[in-house]
């Protein structure tokens, strides 16, 4: 084996960057050469001079932020492609967590290192499952790193939702979902158990679907919210944001039964305090046990752990006598902690 990863890897206010290749990976500001595990916002940032990053995350980054600022020169790598930047090899690999959404993998004098980014070990019909790839250190998330957390099948959370509809067909179900990634995972998984309706969008919510679809990912037939009659949307299923479930906007709606898919729904007081009626526990993250299988199958002697819960993770591992600790990144927010 190599040199140990953490005589290679630093940290800096930019973010993880790697020496002797000088490229940076999730940076928080904009850098000359950036590779990007996926493009939720608090991951993808502007402005930077190069990107490197799957097709699926560069279509993405166009839609939200506009071709001119989604960065200068983009490139795109496929999953399990090998590139040199500097002395380091790069290759991407599947993270499962929305289109696109990859593990950034880095060798160096045969010393391996991944930086998973977010990830999730759930199917999901709209992206490519999580890869599971050995290394000898290996960066993970612990968005839900605490035993609390365990995500039930999301094909139950559906089936919940389906007989909500089935029992109040003159009330509309919106649910709250972000727009990159939950919105079309609930579309894929309300058409994987046979609900072929057209399913009705906030605004916010087209443009990526169009950008999903574009991609190749089948969503069945969508129809914007905002301009349909009222009588039109009872019995109907609408996605929104979180922050338009509970204002005017959904009020407008035919008695609106509130829902939520989020993996906080697991927190009922949490459901409660944001008057959800119906708490879906869908979420695009691992969660405990999905953090501690993935973490035993990538069998790295080394594991950072950032974005979470990391201390309960931390403390789990030394009693698996793996050897863990805290990396902390300033900048992440809140947009896919769900």
């Amino acid at each position: 084996m190599g040199p140990h990863p953490q005589t290679w890897l630093k940290t800096t206010p930019a973010g993880l960057y790697c020496e002797p290749g000088d490229f940076y990976i999730d940076p928080l500001r904009p850098v000359a050469r950036a590779v990007i595990s996926h493009a939720h916002a608090d991951h993808a940032r502007p402005g930077h001079e190069a990107v490197l990053a799957t097709q699926g995350t560069l279509a993405v980054m166009r839609t939200r932020m506009g071709a001119e600022r989604a960065g200068g020169a983009m490139q795109a790598l496929a999953y399990n492609e090998k590139i040199k930047l500097g002395d380091v090899t790069v290759t991407l690999h599947p993270a499962g967590h929305v289109l696109g959404s990859a593990q950034v993998a880095m060798e160096y004098q045969g010393a391996k290192a991944i930086v998973s980014g977010d990830y999730k070990r759930q199917p999901d019909p709209t992206c490519a499952p999580f890869e599971v790839v050995p290394c000898d250190v290996f960066v993970t998330e612990a968005t839900f790193g605490l035993p609390v957390f365990q995500h039930p099948d999301a094909a139950d959370e559906i089936a919940k939702l389906l007989a909500s509809v089935a029992l109040f067909p003159e009330r509309t179900h919106v649910v709250g979902c972000y727009a990159l990634g939950k919105c079309q995972r609930l579309i894929g998984e309300l058409r994987l158990a046979g609900y072929d309706a057209p399913i009705y969008l906030h605004g916010a919510h087209m443009p990526v679907c169009e950008t999903y679809r574009a991609e190749g990912v089948v969503l069945g037939e969508l129809r914007p919210a905002t301009v349909a009659a009222k009588a039109a949307l009872k019995g109907a299923i609408v996605l929104a944001p979180p922050s338009a479930i509970a204002d005017r906007w959904a009020r407008r709606m035919e008695d609106p039964v509130i829902c939520m898919a989020s993996g906080w729904m697991r927190i009922r007081q949490r459901a409660k305090a944001g008057g959800i009626e119906l708490p879906l526990i869908i979420s695009d993250h691992a969660d405990w046990n999905a953090l501690l299988s993935t973490i035993r199958e990538v069998g790295a002697p080394e594991i950072w752990v950032t974005h979470g819960g990391e201390e309960g993770l931390i403390h789990a591992l030394s009693r698996l006598q793996i050897r863990a600790r805290a990396l902390r990144l300033i900048g992440y927010g809140d947009e896919d902690a769900e």
